[in-house]
């Protein structure tokens, strides 16, 4: 008999933010997949099998071995999780996951995480959405699925943008959110979100390459622009 696949979202980095369903499927799992960016806290005193398959960007070869060993493991009858950082299906690639091993027989159901994109300017007291600054917010992931960099058709002209995976194309990007946006927009970058050793560098828009080149952002870190990011000076009052 078949076992099941949960694809499951750990949340935005801080382990405390993963949700008590997702740890409930953890307990109860056989084998679990998971990503570089699930905290090794959130693994510690399981008792099942764990197998890391963290990739980088692109890493299509990774992505396919992924999807054999889920249904793999299913078929050996045993519950299996896929644990990936943030939510399983915003930029996570949990609908093609979850897609594949119906395809091949195998019950699966996604179990929500708390989306990096919205967690991590919070947690750098920077709301997405605010009736003083924004009615609206568009999250978008710098590159498509083919590697390419995304256009200027999907950049909204007015309210925040958040943009993931866009740290490494930094320049090229730039370009393309001029092309759209106003440069004394503001904007802030955040670097390791919601974790103790997180940076928050706040500018305009014009400056969005001399902040990440001359404070050394690293990956992950997400970019926010927009009015919402002059309500942190309030916020951090509170």
């Amino acid at each position: 008999m078949n076992g099941r696949v949960y694809i499951v979202g750990a949340g935005p980095g801080d382990p405390e933010l993963i949700t008590i369903k997702a740890l409930n499927i953890l307990k109860s799992a056989d084998v679990v997949l998971y990503d570089r960016l699930v905290p090794e806290s959130i693994l510690t005193g399981l008792k099942c099998e764990l197998i890391y398959v963290g990739k980088e960007i692109g890493d299509a070869y990774l992505q396919e071995k992924i999807n054999h060993l889920l249904v793999e493991k299913a078929r050996e009858g045993k519950t299996v999780v896929r644990l990936k950082g943030g939510d399983p299906t915003i930029f996570g690639r949990g609908e093609e996951e979850c897609i594949y091993v119906v395809e091949n027989g195998i019950e699966c159901e996604i179990i929500p995480g708390v989306t990096s994109a919205i967690a991590v300017p919070e947690t750098a007291k920077i709301p997405v959405t605010s009736r003083l600054a924004s009615p609206s917010v568009t999250i978008i992931t710098a590159t498509r699925s083919n590697g390419e960099l995304i256009t200027s058709d999907y950049i909204p002209k007015k309210g925040t943008l958040v943009i993931l995976m866009g740290i490494h194309v930094i320049e090229e990007l730039y370009g393309i959110l001029l092309s759209v946006r106003n440069k004394d927009e503001p904007v802030a970058v955040i670097e390791k979100g919601t974790l103790k050793d997180q940076r928050v560098f706040l500018g305009k828009l014009e400056e969005l390459i001399k902040i990440v080149k001359e404070n050394e952002v690293k990956a992950p870190a997400i970019i926010v622009i927009g009015d919402v990011v002059l309500l942190r000076n309030k916020l951090q009052k509170c």
